[in-house]
């Protein structure tokens, strides 16, 4: 595989378990591989889907466990030395944006600028609600949040008013010594319009014959932001069941249209009618998947 694409993993965090020696092994054994990236999910709380409304259309319930990313991020950091520590994504609106700052930087630097910032806008109404946070809107909160979290790195003291946040002459202490790199989560023309202007890269689902369609549209959103030709990451997430074949096929055709960062998922498809608990898979399939992968790809 070229070396311009680079190959990351999903950490699979419904699956592994609470062991944190099984978690740093595997995590240790993924960057053994050679892969350059650790990509992890992210829900606070899972919710039952019956009887909702509105309903809930998500793939995950209460069935499955997730690692908080930035606590699981500070503790990976302490044991992994070069693997880059995505959040893929974070669901950013229904946090508090200076704590999400307060959060990143304190990863960014225990992990020597390893972290990268996915955020997108979830769809669990539940979650939103027992967050205290309102599901309308997330994604103008969004937008606002980022805008927030850079002048929060940056700046050591912030003025800052809008309407969803008001930060009166104070700031962060430690800040990055870098900006984080944020990439958005989304294929839908608005939030690709919102990544182009406010992010530094994009991490897709499975592009198959759309990688060249929307490569096109996020140069065509790039362009009308201004910021044709920008260095630009963009993600796509994979998942092994392709099998070999088609798993070096997709990289390929991924590269060729534009992509920079292909992602590969040992996770079980996940649907609300299909629940997998956290025992469904162990982690030695997980790494048996990801050395196939990884002999195909690396």
């Amino acid at each position: 595989m070229p070396g311009d694409l680079k190959i990351g993993a999903v950490f699979p965090t419904s699956e592994i378990g609470d062991d944190p020696v099984v978690i740093r092994d595997f995590v240790q054994a993924v960057e053994g591989l050679g892969f350059d990236a650790l990509v992890t999910y992210d829900h606070v709380l899972g919710a039952p889907h019956e009887g909702r409304t509105p309903r809930l259309t998500g793939p995950y319930t209460e069935e499955h466990a997730f690692h908080e990313p930035f606590v699981l991020f500070g503790y990976l950091a302490a044991v992994t030395r070069k693997i880059r520590l995505v959040t893929g994504v974070i669901v950013l609106p229904q946090r508090q944006t200076a704590l999400v700052a307060k959060q990143a930087a304190e990863v960014a630097l225990l992990s020597g600028d390893r972290l990268v910032l996915g955020v997108g806008v979830g769809w669990n109404h539940v979650e939103y609600e027992a967050l205290g946070v309102p599901f309308e809107r997330r994604g103008v909160r969004l937008g606002r949040q980022v805008e927030l979290l850079r002048k929060l790195w940056r700046e050591p003291i912030v003025e800052h008013r809008d309407e969803l946040h008001v930060i009166d002459r104070a700031g962060l202490n430690p800040r990055p010594r870098r900006d984080i790199p944020i990439w958005f989560g989304s294929i839908a023309p608005r939030s690709l319009a919102r990544a182009a202007r406010l992010g530094d890269g994009v991490l897709f689902p499975m592009a198959g014959k759309m990688a060249q369609p929307l490569n096109e549209q996020l140069d065509a959103a790039l362009a009308a932001a201004g910021r044709a030709g920008v260095p630009f990451a963009r993600g796509e997430i994979v998942d092994v069941s392709l099998g070999r074949d088609a798993l070096v096929a997709e990289a390929e055709l991924w590269r060729a249209a534009g992509g920079t960062e292909l992602v590969v998922s040992t996770l079980a498809r996940a649907t609300p009618g299909s629940l997998v608990p956290a025992s469904g898979r162990n982690v030695d399939r997980h790494l048996a998947e990801l050395r196939a992968a990884a002999a195909a790809l690396l």
